[in-house]
């Protein structure tokens, strides 16, 4: 049984965002064990261990002068707020003015604000980001794409080729596409693209080696050198042996580029940082913890010398992230014409040993872990093994690490998908030592998470869709909504008040719409029971049978919905053609982005990850049944193109 939480720890605890219960995914309402929520403030260096220690914090709490402006302060357009003396703003484009309130007639953007001794930020949101117009397009992990030009995975050239070819050839008006993060390189590759290294650079291992000017510029022999490294395909995506051949193939070949860097110092602050950890990392491991003392933070004693003694290496790994950047950049050329383009997804946190911990440490909490409570899907809770943002650190800096990365995300995108959106309103956070399950909720301030997304968004002109899909709290879909973002529906989640599946036609216009996601089932693996296989093999499952029968009685559903909304198929009927019933279902909703995905039109078995494990299952490594060239001329991904682009037409 868990240790109760006494009133005093609680008023402590919710003054600093930590919630002292929850609705688990039943309703049913949890209480946190007394010792979870004094690990979480520790996370926070907040010490209640003690009574003296609690008294004295509430102390600075209660006694906390209560006309003191936030660290952050955010104001919507054309809004004006009072001020609790008169002060002085500098607004971003360098203007000065004085106030005694802030102004209504103020520009979107990120300002400065002094008053009675405090000197804060002050953003200005959008009202509303405009709404996108109704489209259809796909979805897709790019390592999974193989082609006769890729080298054993998915890269930007390929996308390229999905864009142009959607677009020209299906008339599809948006592409979704995993995060491209820049991801570990050494010992090992990292495949999940949800555990990057740095959100705000993307990953060399997507380049494309041919499509560089140093490959153009190389000598015959050389380019012979560098096709004859070229790695085999096999069963899995093997992201090791497909970086070490890029890796070779690149070093050979950066002699021939004018345009690499040279001087280290001359390069950008935060593409050196982060250049500078993949130097370190290729001698001491992805793992910052693991690094001699003086080396485990950007600003630590040795890092400068390190630095210049890994020169080279740095200056390589610099040019390894431009030519990423160039190549996303020239496949973002592509969109031209599509009705809304290239969507950007974006995780929801960063490795605890990466660059952006490295960089960026001052605004992430230590030693603590997100993820999620238990719920249907993951009886035992998930541990993602990210630290999360600490929302007294971003407030102080005025959110600017924030910014900084979702500006680098939609520096080449159209739109962008954040995943796990919920977590721009609070986050289960972990504390060291503890279980997936023994964790707490920690709030942020989601009007100030929600305008910097907002005016990054409008700033690159795009679309928001938030992922608001499991055990999500109705301000967050609310909070979507009233910003002009767009949440999801997926198909097994869309459900009535009474719990009976919702046809598509009754969904909410507001959403991205889908028939499943890269967590959960692909639409044959739905048919098949693949996905209550594959968690009881890895050992997810409290009750195999009571799974099995649950699946059975959803696909029961699913078949009575496409029966009753006339699609004429049943459980005799041949699999591709409920597959292509259930995308002709899905192209009746009301959603104003409509997305399928080639895992599911291919019928493909195995979803792209499974939650809650990490060597039971082949995650981010299982790759598209068929070629880029055969998938885009497959009659099943014709036939679906077909649907959705006639339901876009009619709308």
């Amino acid at each position: 049984m868990p240790e109760p939480v006494e009133p005093e720890l609680a008023e402590l605890a919710t003054a600093h965002g930590v919630a002292v219960r929850y609705r688990d995914a039943d309703e049913r309402e949890v209480e946190l064990d007394r010792g979870v929520v004094l690990d979480v403030l520790t996370a926070l260096d907040v010490d209640a261990t003690t009574p003296e220690a609690l008294a004295s914090a509430l102390d600075a709490i209660r006694s906390a002068d209560p006309e003191a402006l936030p660290a952050t302060v955010v104001v919507d357009e054309g809004s004006s707020r009072p001020l609790p003396g008169p002060g002085s703003l500098v607004l971003e484009d360098g203007r000065e003015l004085s106030v005694s309130s802030v102004p209504s007639d103020l520009p979107v953007g990120y300002h400065r604000l002094a008053c009675r001794g405090q000197d804060v930020t002050l953003i200005v949101a959008p009202s509303r980001l405009p709404a996108p117009p109704p489209t259809w397009g796909w979805m897709v992990q790019l390592y999974a794409v193989r082609s006769e030009q890729s080298w054993g995975c998915g890269d930007y050239g390929d996308l390229a080729v999905l864009l142009e070819r959607t677009r020209s050839e299906q008339g599809a008006g948006a592409l979704l596409v995993n995060p491209l993060h820049a991801l570990a390189l050494s010992p090992e590759v990292e495949s999940s693209p949800y555990s990057p290294s740095s959100r705000r650079f993307l990953h060399p291992l997507y380049v494309r080696v041919a499509d560089t000017a140093a490959y153009g510029s190389a000598p015959t022999a050389v380019r012979s050198e560098v096709e004859a490294l070229r790695p085999p395909s096999g069963e899995l995506v093997d992201h090791d042996a497909v970086w070490a051949a890029k890796r070779a193939a690149l070093e050979m070949l950066r002699p021939y580029d004018p345009g690499a860097p040279t001087d280290v110092d001359a390069l950008e602050p935060e593409l050196r940082d982060v250049a500078t950890w993949y130097a370190l990392a290729e001698r001491h491991g992805s793992d910052l913890h693991t690094w001699p003392a003086g080396l485990r933070h950007v600003g630590d004693s040795g890092v400068a010398d390190a630095r210049r003694e890994l020169a080279d290496r740095v200056l390589f790994h610099a040019w390894c992230l431009q030519l990423a950047d160039a190549q996303l950049a020239a496949a973002h050329e592509a969109t031209g014409g599509m009705a809304v383009g290239l969507i950007a997804d974006l995780a929801v946190g960063c490795s605890a040993g990466g660059a952006d911990a490295w960089t960026l440490a001052d605004a992430l909490a230590p030693g603590v872990s997100v993820g999620a409570p238990p719920d249907d899907f993951n009886q035992q809770g998930q541990d993602w093994a990210l630290p999360p943002w600490r929302p007294d650190a971003l407030a102080r800096s005025g959110y600017a690490p924030l910014r900084s990365m979702i500006r680098a995300v939609l520096r080449h995108a159209d739109g962008l998908r954040v995943d796990h959106v919920a977590g721009l309103w609070r986050l289960w956070w972990i504390p060291p030592g503890r279980g997936a399950r023994e964790g707490a909720y920690v709030h942020y301030d989601a009007r100030a998470m929600l305008a910097v997304v907002a005016i990054e968004a409008s700033r690159a002109g795009a679309v928001v869709v938030g992922e608001d899909l499991g055990t999500v709290e109705p301000e967050v879909t609310e909070g979507l909504a009233e910003h002009g973002m767009l949440g999801c529906a997926v198909l097994w989640f869309q459900r009535s008040p009474d719990g009976a599946l919702l046809p598509p036609r009754q969904w909410h216009p507001d959403t991205l719409a889908s028939i499943s996601t890269h967590d959960l089932p692909t639409a044959a693996g739905f048919l098949t029971d693949e996905h209550v296989r594959a968690r009881a093999e890895a050992g997810l499952l409290d009750d195999v049978d009571e799974a099995r029968a649950a699946a059975a009685r959803d696909r029961s559903e699913l078949l009575e919905l496409l029966a009753g909304e006339g699609f004429g198929v049943d459980a005799s009927s041949d699999p591709d053609d409920v597959i292509l019933a259930m995308h002709r279902l899905l192209a009746t909703a009301r959603s104003r982005i409509v997305l399928a995905a080639f895992t599911d039109v291919l019928g493909d078995v195995r979803q792209p990850n499974l939650p809650g494990t990490v060597d039971a299952y082949p995650n981010w490594r299982i790759p598209l049944s068929q070629p880029l060239d055969d998938l885009l001329t497959d009659p099943r991904t014709l036939a679906v193109a077909r649907a959705l682009r006639e339901r876009t037409s009619g709308l």
